[in-house]
């Protein structure tokens, strides 16, 4: 058992759902203290109070300890990538280009691709020198992950994690993330931002993307009901103590779902020094 994990997890859930340390006291049968010492891994929980936990939290057992279970999908794309093609094709995404540029790997650099989809961007670090770790919510993307570095002679170290629950433990030189951000709930960003920017290594640098609202673009086709808009200057606000290589915001075209939309998106390159 992860003690560490369940801690988190106590405290992120009942935030979640609005309850005070007492509140979740009164329901469970306990003081507020135990619920306190719950949370910051002073003490755990009796077995005999985790199913009335999980209950209350509004989580599964499995979500509770930290385990990605096969439950609801989070992201419309598990179907997607299902199918023998490549939903976003298998060219990488442009701020490929800038990581080779920025960061080349002219000494063994680790890299960390946050929600990696079918692989097309971690397989081409990968290719190019880079030691890559990569995790998505999708089954499915995860395998055409593995079944592309395969064919491309490259390895990936790619596993199955929720956005929302994974934390970094380890370094890394290089954090990369392009259209997922938004599956984080805004009151859970500064906290999950803290803790990729707390595990980069000194020198190293991120590159990511997020979409944000504008009211002169309308809202996207596809009908994501885990998904939570940025406004514009949010991602860069988590970054106000690091040197910032760019920040642009663009409009984009975008048929990723047959019907014609576009997107607003602001990208960041920063870097930790």
């Amino acid at each position: 058992m992860n003690h560490h994990k369940l801690s988190q997890n106590i405290y992120r859930y009942r935030k979640e759902q609005g309850l005070t340390q007492e509140r979740l006291a009164q329901q469970l049968g306990v003081t507020f203290q135990a619920v306190s010492k719950w949370e910051n891994g002073q003490s755990l929980p009796d077995v005999s109070l985790l199913p009335e936990l999980s209950r209350q939290l509004a989580v599964s057992m499995d979500r509770l300890f930290g385990y990605t279970s096969a439950g609801k999908p989070v992201t419309i794309y598990e179907e997607e990538y299902k199918t023998p093609d490549y939903y976003w094709g298998t060219e990488p995404s442009v701020t490929c280009y800038k990581v080779l540029e920025l960061m080349p790997p002219t000494r063994r650099l680790k890299v960390l691709d946050i929600g990696c989809g079918e692989g097309k961007d971690a397989v081409f670090l990968a290719r190019n020198g880079y030691d890559v770790t990569a995790f998505d919510i999708s089954d499915a993307g995860i395998e055409k992950t593995k079944m592309l570095a395969e064919r491309t002679g490259v390895h990936v170290h790619v596993f199955k994690a929720d956005i929302r629950d994974f934390r970094l433990e380890t370094e890394f030189d290089i954090v990369y993330s392009s259209g997922v951000l938004h599956y984080i709930r805004p009151e859970y960003r500064a906290e999950i931002f803290a803790n990729y920017k707390q595990f980069t290594a000194k020198g190293g640098m991120h590159f990511l993307n997020v979409f944000v609202q504008k009211p002169f673009i309308a809202p996207p086709p596809e009908n994501e009901p885990y998904a939570y808009d940025w406004i514009s200057g949010e991602l860069l606000s988590l970054y106000h103590d690091w040197m910032i290589h760019d920040c642009p915001e663009v409009v984009f075209d975008c048929n990723s779902s047959g019907v014609p939309h576009q997107h607003a998106m602001s990208k960041l390159i920063a870097q930790k020094l």
